[in-house]
């Protein structure tokens, strides 16, 4: 968080700022994540001893004189790197937005994050302060409906390609792409998923950042790698960690986990978040204060939440896949046992835990999945994921609508596919819930 160090002209201390963020580390011990999330980057003292940050509503901050606020200047219109060095003006940075960002970048290790008004403005600025005319963008499939439609329908508008590799693709498979995409023009960016959305399906990570270095080893500065960690992080994934350089999130799921806000997240290196916060301070994209100050306080139960999904969504899943009219259940966990070798590999080394969201594929098509859904009374019938209820969808006819049959068809995204998250109820009650709904059938 930036820091208006000055003092005021009564000699006060200005508002939060990035000054001492408390400490990381006590008798050598490095403290986690799940400690730091109570109060890093925050100093009740600049708060009138609020033990909890205030909500900062305010479009603009004052400066403590005409220097101050040219040299804030200077780093947000980019004549200096790094942003302000102090709080500037709404659509730029605020006290909320900034602890929430400090707190962030803590789960992953990653040097910067910022926060933005949705996971999908989040990646709309992503793309947009990375690619030109003409450039191609490499990405796995399937990706979210509308981050699919954003560069296939949008950016193409623009002169932006694409080309890209299913999920579980392998090595040999990626370099084939990427070699592809290195002939048509300039690559601008690589763009992952995973787990996919919504079929599940993992992208291995460390083969993707080898052929990446392989395929443009001649170059000075080689095409970041951008993941969506949405469905595991950061619990269950730290995709930074097997060479991804950018990690993108709807913080609206797991991070907020309460389903009543709406806000995106991009983490990693202070040279590539500059890049995006250029952007982001062009266009607006920003999280508004009220949302950053929810964040915050949903940040303080997300292990305990995600750790309760986790163990639900195991005792549900293994009711599920031994039911009669269950196909197969698209369950992290189960890749062993489903005999999905490249797969299991994948999972074993980029992954930390299995998740509670998944793909339920029943016997029958769309009449059976509609029954299923309709019959439901704990888990709600609702499109987003990760939040403290159980939810369910038609990914076919619901969020995926848009994307075309073919497509659909090729990426396994069938009639009889259906996305459940499971949250934190008790989880032989929510058996109880889909055991009643199957048996509708």
């Amino acid at each position: 968080m930036t820091d208006n160090t000055e003092a005021d002209v009564t000699g006060a201390p200005a508002p939060q700022g990035k000054g001492d963020t408390g400490p990381k580390t006590i008798g050598g011990r490095k403290l986690k994540p799940s400690t730091l999330m109570m109060g890093h980057g925050y100093d009740p003292m600049l708060s009138e001893g609020s033990l909890k940050p205030p909500i900062f509503l305010t479009s603009t901050f004052v400066f403590p004189n005409a220097a101050a606020g040219k040299r804030h200047f200077e780093g947000v219109t980019g004549k200096r790197p790094g942003g302000a060095e102090g709080l500037v003006y709404s659509r730029f940075n605020g006290p909320n937005q900034e602890i929430l960002e400090d707190r962030l970048a803590l789960w992953e290790e990653a040097e910067d994050a910022l926060a933005f008004s949705s996971g999908m403005s989040a990646i709309a600025t992503l793309f947009l302060a990375m690619v030109k005319p003409g450039d191609t963008i490499v990405h796995s499939g399937p990706l979210y409906a509308a981050t699919e439609t954003l560069i296939g329908r949008i950016l193409g508008k623009f002169g932006i390609k694409w080309l890209d590799f299913p999920a579980g693709a392998t090595r040999e498979e990626i370099d084939a792409v990427m070699t592809k995409a290195r002939e048509s023009g300039d690559v601008a960016l690589v763009y992952l998923e995973s787990p996919a959305n919504p079929t599940n399906a993992l992208v291995d990570v460390e083969a993707v950042a080898a052929s990446r270095d392989a395929i443009f080893a001649d170059l000075d500065v080689k095409p970041p790698i951008a993941i969506d960690n949405t469905f595991l992080g950061p619990l269950w994934a730290q995709p930074m960690r097997q060479g991804a350089d950018i990690v993108v999130y709807s913080l609206t799921k797991y991070a907020g986990g309460h389903s009543d806000l709406v806000a995106g997240g991009v983490l990693g290196s202070k040279a590539q978040i500059n890049t995006i916060r250029l952007m982001r301070n062009t266009i607006g994209t920003i999280c508004d204060p009220n949302t950053a100050w929810m964040l915050l306080r949903s940040l303080e139960t997300l292990e305990l939440r995600m750790t309760r999904a986790g163990e639900n969504a195991a005792k549900v899943c293994d009711f599920l896949n031994a039911h009669p009219k269950v196909d197969r259940v698209g369950y992290l966990g189960f890749l062993d046992q489903q005999g999905d070798a490249r797969q299991a590999d994948i999972y074993r080394r980029n992954c930390l835990g299995a998740g509670s969201t998944f793909s339920l594929y029943l016997k029958g098509g769309e009449t059976e999945a509609f029954a299923f859904l309709d019959n439901l009374k704990i888990a709600k019938l609702a499109v987003s994921l990760g939040g403290t209820e159980t939810l369910a969808s038609h990914p076919a006819g619901m969020t995926h609508l848009s994307v075309p049959q073919e497509r659909k068809d090729a990426l396994g995204i069938t009639d009889s596919l259906v996305r459940i998250s499971i949250g934190v109820e008790d989880a032989d009650d929510l058996i109880a819930d889909f055991e009643a709904a199957l048996d509708a059938i």
